[in-house]
């Protein structure tokens, strides 16, 4: 008798009946039981999870609670086996491919990864579902992309967030609206000076190609045992370079590449710098001859650091204007690098 006969080999199936939606839970709830006990699963995790599915829309998070509950329930009266006899019973073919990315799911650790313990399981619900080697793997790698993209998005943009443009100056500094830091206000409205703000970014910009700009996010406590274990090089360098860059930069900017990178150790208690070459990627642009605008080639730099309870990614522009060439790689990295520094110098955190 091998470890999962109690699953995928039972003789019985339970006699509740279930909907093909229920089923797709099931499989998750089987998945969840199969290598701990029953009283070990936490139901209100595993009903978050479910709520994510497209095929749960029209559910509340309580009305999926209550399933999983139920479905814990038929387990520890009847067992997994028929529990999962009935999901497989239930389970129409639309969402077959559901079911098995509901068990994905379940099974993926923190590196986003099947554990080779687990992936004997995940060969075994394959099997029992009657999927091909490449249908399996398609879902796996679909699982596993869109919580990846879940995770980049924590550190990028929002475009359906609202942009508010400030064009009114009688403030002298731009406080943030989480109360997190105040800054004097670098660009002046008679040169086309403005102040761009939507949750978690203000953007200071002008007529005369000057960019400074705030990314803020709270950082979340769990994240602190991430970082304690890469080490804080490691940890701001994944966010910037891994995360931040692609998503925010690479994504409206294809030909655009990182081309030097810098760990400060003693700056702002540990910081991250990377420099950007962007062709066409400034955020002003030159009117041709025919009337079209095109935007100048530029360099942009980035640094990220924590302070306080927030990690930030600080970011300026150097847009070469009217044939101006860059100076050396070195020499822009530089120059960007104390641009940025000198106007974190004037931000007061709080």
């Amino acid at each position: 008798m091998t470890k999962y006969d109690k699953v995928f080999n039972s003789p019985k199936t339970s006699e509740e009946s279930l909907s093909p939606e229920e089923a797709v839970a099931a499989i998750a709830t089987v998945t969840a039981i199969a290598d701990s006990f029953i009283e070990e699963v936490d139901a209100e995790s595993l009903a978050g999870i479910l709520w994510e599915f497209e095929v749960f829309e029209e559910y509340s998070e309580d009305e999926i609670a209550e399933i999983v509950d139920r479905l814990i329930s038929i387990a520890e009266e009847e067992g997994i086996g028929p529990l999962f006899n009935a999901a497989k019973v239930s389970l129409s073919d639309e969402l077959v491919l559901d079911g098995f990315a509901a068990g994905v799911i379940v099974l993926l650790d923190d590196e986003l990864a099947i554990p080779k313990p687990k992936q004997i399981y995940l060969k075994k619900l394959q099997a029992a579902l009657e999927l091909e080697d490449e249908e399996a793997e398609e879902i796996i790698k679909e699982v596993i992309a869109a919580f990846k993209e879940a995770e980049d998005e924590e550190y990028t943009d929002d475009d359906d967030d609202e942009t508010v443009v400030i064009e009114d100056f009688s403030e002298q500094a731009y406080q943030s609206p989480l109360g997190n830091f105040t800054v004097p206000i670098p660009v002046d409205p008679q040169q086309g000076g403005r102040i761009q703000s939507q949750e978690g970014v203000v953007g200071f910009s002008d007529d005369i190609g000057t960019l400074l700009r705030i990314d803020y996010y709270p950082f979340p406590l769990e994240q602190l045992e991430e970082l304690e274990s890469v080490g804080q090089e490691e940890y701001l360098q994944t966010i910037l370079v891994d995360k931040y860059v692609p998503q925010a930069i690479f994504a409206n900017v294809p030909d655009a590449s990182v081309e030097y990178t810098e760990y400060l150790k003693d700056t702002l208690r540990g910081a991250y710098y990377v420099l950007i070459d962007m062709p066409k990627g400034s955020t002003i642009s030159k009117q041709e001859n025919n009337g079209t605008a095109i935007r100048l080639d530029a360099y942009r730099g980035l640094l990220t650091f924590i302070s306080g309870e927030f990690l930030y990614i600080v970011s300026s522009q150097h847009s070469f204007i009217d044939g101006e060439t860059p100076d050396s790689l070195e020499e822009e990295a530089e120059d960007i690098k104390e641009s940025i520094l000198e106007f974190v110098e004037t931000i007061e955190f709080t």
